[in-house]
């Protein structure tokens, strides 16, 4: 199989050929998809939002997907990712209007990081990472498994957790105890950190986080 544009109706047949419930993939826009074939193995960091990655809606890794670097979307109107087969990542940060769908698990040797995302966000195999952040209202819409490893998200996402920031995550992205964004702790004076980025998780700097993610630097405590 080669990489190849396809209808919405013949992506939907190799979404029905591979198992993908279609309480998956209905809600995805039905328009034309590029279609790629698995294993595929991305080098360095992948960024949702780059121009480059597909001129189609959305692509369809028909298999499993082994991204080096970080996945990431930042910015609104993302093509969506489909990948129907396993997906691992150094890290994975989704902040914009993602729309990613994995048939199989998602293993991050790092943080999975969800931030006030407009999103459709499916797991139907197994979560696994070192660290879980979820903020401002962000949860995977969809878990079909377990989700594996520690968790910080805001007490009213109803997370079973009593995980300390400090013990999962390095002290470069952490706030002090108390700092509210406010010119405390050095949150936004940095122009360079972005400010919290509206994370509410326990005492993640969202600017902080993001920037060495990006940099493809460790956020996460191994």
């Amino acid at each position: 199989m080669t990489d190849r544009s396809l209808t919405w109706a013949e992506t939907v047949a190799v979404f029905e050929r591979r198992g993908l419930p279609e309480s998956s993939y209905g809600n995805l826009y039905d328009e034309s998809y590029d279609v790629r074939p698995g294993p595929l193995a991305i080098p360095g960091p992948l960024d949702l939002d780059a121009k480059g990655w597909t001129s189609a809606t959305g692509v369809v890794v028909d298999g499993d997907l082994t991204v080096d670097g970080a996945l990431l979307n930042v910015d609104d109107g993302c093509p969506a990712l489909i990948v129907l087969g396993d997906l691992k990542a150094a890290d994975v940060y989704l902040e914009g209007d993602v729309k990613l769908l994995v048939l199989g698990d998602v293993t991050v040797t790092g943080a999975f990081i969800g931030n006030m995302t407009e999103k459709l966000v499916m797991v139907h195999g197994d979560l696994s990472a070192a660290v879980t952040v979820l903020s401002d209202e962000f949860a995977p819409d969809l878990i079909g498994g377990t989700l594996h490893g520690p968790v910080l998200a805001p007490a009213y996402l109803g997370y079973d957790q009593d995980t300390d920031p400090a013990a999962v995550l390095v002290p470069e992205v952490l706030r002090a105890d108390g700092a509210d964004g406010d010119g405390q702790d050095g949150d936004d004076e940095d122009g360079d950190d972005g400010g919290l980025r509206c994370f509410d998780a326990p005492r993640v700097h969202g600017g902080r986080l993001l920037r060495r993610v990006v940099e493809g630097l460790p956020v996460a405590l191994r």
